[in-house]
């Protein structure tokens, strides 16, 4: 398998990455064998240097470094909140057109995380803004309790880096991404997945917007929509 090349150049990479794929190895998936950091250094024949994290069943744009001094610049660049984030997503009900979600987020930690034993610490500052694109409403039941169930697609910017920040977000306005596990409802998720044959997280990286990590000029790296989420949306 090998993942579509976005851009690149001497300092940078940028990669579709689909759904289902981890970026690295990862202790709460032992048994995965397939990561996205391997299969482009495979692909390119040398190494490369993480910069970034999407969730396992985020598909879109996913960057990698090609010396050290890019992949730590690139590092640098997300944590110091330059890198405009767009994301794409379909959600449960109607939410307003366009609007801000400021709720602070706790940190979260993997099982496995050495730090998940950790006394918690408060909650973090988090934003996000975002915008509807188009409404749906389908000729299907959920509960029994409505004899159509409404579906958004929405255009989503974090201004900030929590840990599973636009998920975490859209439950907290009752407008939960389809196919999240974690933080959806899973008789929406069941019921989407067998009326629409599409069964994955319903959230893309659609455009990432930063400083080249060496000239510092502007870089804007697009991906389009996976097949399966294409599916979904249409």
């Amino acid at each position: 398998m090998m993942l579509p090349v976005l851009y690149q150049d001497h300092h940078l990479v940028a990669v579709h990455k689909p759904s289902g794929l981890l970026v690295h190895r990862s202790p709460i998936d032992r048994h995965e064998t397939r990561f996205a950091l391997q299969m482009v250094r495979d692909q390119l024949g040398q190494t490369v240097y993480a910069a970034h994290r999407l969730d396992k069943g985020t598909s879109g744009v996913l960057v990698f470094g090609l010396t050290p001094e890019a992949g730590r610049a690139l590092s640098q660049t997300f944590e110091t909140q330059q890198a405009r984030k767009t994301y794409l997503a379909i959600v449960r009900g109607h939410p307003l057109g366009e609007g801000r979600i400021d709720h602070a987020l706790s940190r979260q930690h993997d099982d496995h995380d050495p730090g998940a034993g950790r006394v918690p610490t408060a909650p973090q500052p988090a934003l996000t803004l975002y915008r509807r694109l188009a409404i749906a409403e389908m000729p299907w039941t959920v509960d029994g309790r409505y004899p159509t169930t409404r579906y958004a697609l929405m255009a989503l910017h974090p201004e900030t880096g929590r840990r599973h920040q636009l998920r975490r977000h859209m439950k907290h306005i009752a407008h939960p991404i389809i196919g999240d596990a974690t933080h959806g409802k899973g008789v929406h998720n069941r019921v989407f997945a067998r009326e629409t044959g599409v069964q994955r997280l319903l959230l893309a990286a659609v455009e990432l917007a930063l400083p080249h990590p060496v000239t510092g000029a502007p870089l804007v790296l697009t991906a389009p929509l996976a097949e399966d989420f294409m599916q979904a949306a249409t």
